[in-house]
């Protein structure tokens, strides 16, 4: 990816997961990376434990702050820009949902408002959520032309996200030869989520304090995919929109195989195999807010048209990811481990 040698990329919630995996990832290819965020949203966190801020430039800010983001845009001038920074999760937003509307909807208004004094922006890719799709609870994979939804706060946000995605589009940035796209992913995971009430770390959790992890929704299913997956269509769609434009200037789903489609039951067994531990799990019966029972990504356009397609199957998917947390636990240094997995997946071929 010799592309981005060089490209000053700005990434907006770098201190994330997703966003800390993207920040190695871009700088381990050259690109010079700012990053703008609040504080990692967990103590333990990739993003410290990387020593990111090492290595990009990291600015603490709340997206809403227009002002501070317009005096950096001034300053730093980026060409890309990866807008990541969210609420993410479902069960928080029940919770919480005018700060979940706040910062997903009108933070994306005002990152995209400030955006618009970028002199030299090109590319602009806002990451949403699979979860934005009105779901049917069908057996059928969400295809890009599917209405927008939601029936929980945070889903009801990604998909508002989406139409706001679309009305600066047209209203501003075609006009100006910015080229912006919406992304949706499946279940991300990797070495490094300590998120709470997410089902990777709180399996880990579990694991490492040598007890029953407990799941919610035993038959619920999901797509699952390592966080590598979906970063690298993001990295080929924001250079087919800088090389090739307006065409590919749309919303675009990046999910894993159908090997990849499993039930939380099916998921926690797997990992707690790979760990080695002998413990079963145990069943959270109390009534749970509504979350979506069937939730399945086509990605047969990026496929086709931007020539991504994932590269890990199941197993290894697993495998990366038990490896990662277990090396960390150990004492390694979890930046050179995330360093080596990203080397190894640029070396499959596709």
């Amino acid at each position: 990816m010799t592309f981005w040698s060089g490209k000053r990329v700005l990434i907006t919630g770098h201190t994330g997961f997703k966003g800390s995996w993207l920040s190695l990832w871009l700088r381990h290819l050259g690109a010079t990376v700012t990053g703008y965020s609040l504080d990692p949203p967990t103590e333990t966190n990739l993003f410290s434990l990387a020593k990111v801020a090492e290595r990009v430039t990291s600015i603490k800010g709340d997206i809403r702050d227009e002002q501070q983001l317009v005096a950096l845009l001034k300053s730093f001038q980026p060409e890309i820009v990866f807008h990541m920074a969210a609420q993410s999760l479902v069960r928080k937003s029940y919770d919480d949902p005018i700060r979940t509307f706040d910062t997903n909807v009108m933070g994306t208004v005002h990152v995209l408002n400030a955006l618009r004094v970028a002199e030299c922006l090109k590319v602009v890719i806002n990451v949403t959520s699979d979860k934005c799709y009105e779901n049917k609870e069908w057996p059928w994979e969400y295809r890009e032309n599917d209405p927008f939804g939601g029936y929980d706060p945070y889903s009801s946000s990604k998909a508002c996200a989406e139409i706001v995605t679309a009305a600066f589009r047209r209203s501003f940035f075609s006009t100006k030869g910015v080229h912006l796209a919406s992304v949706r992913a499946g279940n991300v995971i990797g070495g490094g989520d300590w998120a709470e009430d997410r089902l990777v770390p709180d399996i880990i959790r579990a694991c490492i304090a040598q007890r029953q992890p407990t799941i919610r929704n035993p038959n619920s299913i999901r797509p699952w995919q390592h966080v590598l997956e979906p970063l690298e269509g993001y990295m080929i769609l924001a250079e087919a929109l800088w090389n090739l434009g307006e065409p590919y200037a749309e919303g675009w789903n990046f999910g894993p195989n159908d090997e990849n489609v499993l039930t939380v039951r099916e998921m926690t067994h797997s990992i707690l195999e790979l760990w080695g531990t002998g413990a079963g799990l145990s069943y959270n019966k109390a009534k749970q807010p509504h979350e979506a029972n069937m939730l399945r990504l086509d990605s047969s356009k990026a496929r086709l048209r931007l020539g991504w397609r994932p590269k890990l199957n199941l197993i290894t998917t697993l495998e990366w990811t038990v490896d990662a947390y277990k090396r960390h636990y150990d004492g390694q240094d979890i930046s050179a481990v995330v360093m080596e997995q990203i080397q190894a997946y640029e070396n499959i071929r596709g």
